[in-house]
């Protein structure tokens, strides 16, 4: 009886000791991913290095040195690795654990434009000197495919169900094209002309994934395509010589930082300016932190400053420093996390199952499918 008693109380003590050493797993590991999901990753062109924002302090808390110029920059959804599109026909790729390149992959020429999937699984980088875009799988980091004839390709955006790539691109002359590729076949399924605009820059793709928003940074439009017609749907006046978009995660509002030192808030409702926001000189880059709660700018200005908006207020909260001479160009957070597309999915306790958002309940779940689909 002593025997198994004792035997019993070891058994006690065992799963007690791996409960708590689960515990502690899940804690350390658990809190490491959700800090390196909501971090910023800021590309600096002139320092070859990338800054690493903690958005709770907005201080820089990591600076990693490439030994390439950055042209842009994107975050994995875990946050577990940012990767670089840069000036030397690289893409590097950085662990967020350890803030270091753990591997360079070669790309096109001259890329100068990267996004990955929603799942993680891909990343798709513009190669502007090369007229193609690369396809890096995530996993072994390494090439598995490269599409050709997209012209003179810049910036990339990728639709929140993941099923279609969008790249913004001109002809060299007079005429932009918004590229559409099929990511189940990596084949170009259209192009949509926009004539007299040679320079497309940035976009952004709305959640529920029926409006692109793109930037014509050499004149004053965002022109706002109809992706199920893949047309032009209507054309928005902002600031001038517009660069980046971003768009807010429950679609309401469309953010671009202009060469005016100005960012300008689209309500995608009615396709109006809102709001205009001042902020530091040379502005490059824009991106909205993944809780939609904060607009983020860089600016390339002799400080080299990184600028943050109030969504809720549109109003500057802070400017603080990415460090002298590091020309930030570009900043990304982790791709998001998106919400239900249909009713159904919130249905049997599927609204429960959803992290970004989060529902308290099946009626508020409905409520935001309804409002995507407005």
């Amino acid at each position: 009886m002593k025997s198994l008693t004792q035997k019993s109380a070891k058994q006690v003590v065992g799963a007690g000791v791996r409960v708590v050493t689960l515990a502690l797993f899940l804690v350390v590991f658990g809190a490491g991913a959700a800090l390196a999901q909501t971090r910023g990753y800021v590309a600096n062109g002139i320092a070859q290095s990338v800054s690493v924002i903690d958005p709770a302090t907005n201080t820089i808390v990591a600076t990693i040195t490439l030994g390439a110029t950055p042209n842009a920059i994107a975050v994995t959804p875990n946050g577990n690795f940012a990767y670089t599109a840069n000036a030397n026909n690289t893409v590097s790729v950085i662990s967020a654990a350890t803030n270091s390149v753990v591997t360079t992959v070669a790309v096109g020429a001259s890329p100068t434009g990267i996004a990955i999937t929603p799942n993680g699984a891909f990343a798709y980088v513009a190669n502007s000197g090369a007229n193609s875009v690369s396809v890096i799988n995530t996993a072994t980091d390494t090439v598995t495919a490269t599409i050709p004839g997209v012209a003179n390709p810049s910036q990339i955006a990728i639709s929140a169900s993941g099923d279609f790539v969008y790249v913004t691109g001109n002809d060299g002359d007079l005429a932009g094209f918004v590229t559409k590729i099929d990511t189940a076949t990596n084949m170009v399924a259209a192009t949509v002309l926009l004539p007299d605009s040679p320079g497309l820059a940035g976009i952004a793709i709305t959640p529920n994934g029926a409006r692109a928003y793109v930037t014509n940074a050499n004149g004053f439009d965002v022109f706002v395509i109809d992706t199920a017609t893949n047309t032009l749907f209507t054309t928005v006046t902002v600031g001038s010589f517009p660069r980046r978009v971003d768009i807010t995660p429950n679609g309401a509002f469309a953010y671009v930082c202009n060469g005016n030192d100005t960012v300008s808030v689209i309500n995608t409702a009615t396709n109006t300016v809102d709001n205009t926001v001042a902020v530091a000189p040379f502005s490059l880059g824009l991106a909205i932190d993944p809780t939609g709660t904060s607009v983020y700018t860089t600016s390339t200005n002799f400080v080299s400053s990184i600028t943050v908006i109030s969504t809720a207020s549109n109003t500057v909260t802070t400017t603080f420093s990415s460090g002298p001479g590091t020309g930030p160009v570009a900043i990304a957070f982790g791709v998001r996390t998106n919400g239900p597309t249909n009713k159904d999915q919130c249905k049997n306790g599927g609204w429960a199952t959803f992290t970004n958002p989060t529902f308290k309940n099946q009626g508020q779940c409905i409520k935001f499918v309804n409002h995507m689909n407005e």
